[in-house]
């Protein structure tokens, strides 16, 4: 049993387990080819084109791709309010409604709900360009991390 666990982590990996990756390999994976349509207060939707790399076993886009997009475009979105830092991920929430297939497009929305002196959260939708129809919808909570009086 543990072997067939290590050979399908070993095959997702795509190696050995040898580390000779470039450095924040996973962000710019899932952010290559993003696109930033619009920033206001509070407020920023992006959109992208899901690509083969992105895709899950049942051909539609992954759900681990979606969630790491909820924490950047999330810990994005702070920015627009004054936040001079994202700080760090308290908790992350994705609920999967619907799926997203080769080359479809895809809009990202994601607003600030509250911002303040320690605390940070944001929600971000996925919805499919084409038809408006919500594919995920996610919340993120950050620590803001307060500067020290010491």
């Amino acid at each position: 049993m543990e072997d067939e666990v290590r050979r399908y982590l070993e095959k997702a990996a795509g190696g050995d387990g040898d580390d000779k990756l470039p450095p924040r390999l996973f962000e710019s994976l899932v952010m290559s080819g993003l696109r930033l349509d619009l920033v206001e207060p509070g407020r920023i939707v992006c959109s992208m084109t899901v690509p083969p790399r992105l895709l899950n076993a049942g051909n539609f886009l992954h759900g681990g791709a979606t969630a790491t997009l909820v924490d950047v475009v999330g810990s994005a979105v702070m920015f627009t309010v004054g936040a001079p830092l994202t700080g760090v991920s308290v908790e992350i929430n994705v609920s999967y409604l619907d799926a997203a297939f080769l080359d479809e497009e895809v809009e990202i929305e994601a607003k600030v709900l509250r911002v303040g002196k320690a605390v940070g959260v944001t929600s971000v939708e996925f919805r499919k360009k084409r038809s408006g129809k919500i594919i995920a919808q996610g919340r993120h909570t950050k620590y803001l991390a307060v500067p020290s009086k010491m």
